[in-house]
């Protein structure tokens, strides 16, 4: 949870609303066929919903007011993963930047899959 403080008061933000966030803007990258999670049963990653785009992603919060954040996703086949790692890490930087204010210190992309359209 992070909390921020003025002189009016303060505000509590769930760790669910940072990661609802960053899934959304992942999600919505081309290329990406979704989140992924890993079973505790087979240890295989499997295809999550888009109504469970923030079970792939995990926020870690910082003193200085930034945050890092890994995600974990499955691509469609036949795209090039580099230029989508580098356009998934833009677009959530730049989504949580501008939803939150926080400064977004790093963003680390795993591919745990491919899938065919």
């Amino acid at each position: 949870m992070v909390r921020h403080e003025n002189e009016k008061g303060s505000v509590n933000v769930s760790t669910n609303v940072y990661t609802d966030i960053v899934g959304t803007a992942a999600i919505n990258c081309f290329g990406v066929k979704g989140m992924a999670a890993r079973s505790v049963t087979d240890g295989v990653y499997h295809l999550l919903r888009k109504e469970s785009a923030s079970k792939g992603v995990r926020v870690r919060f910082f003193d200085d007011n930034s945050i890092a954040i890994d995600l974990h996703i499955i691509v469609t086949y036949g795209v090039n993963i580099s230029a989508i790692s580098k356009s998934i890490v833009n677009k959530v930087r730049y989504t949580v930047e501008e939803a939150t204010g926080l400064t977004v210190k790093k963003v680390n992309v795993f591919v745990d899959g491919i899938q065919p359209e």
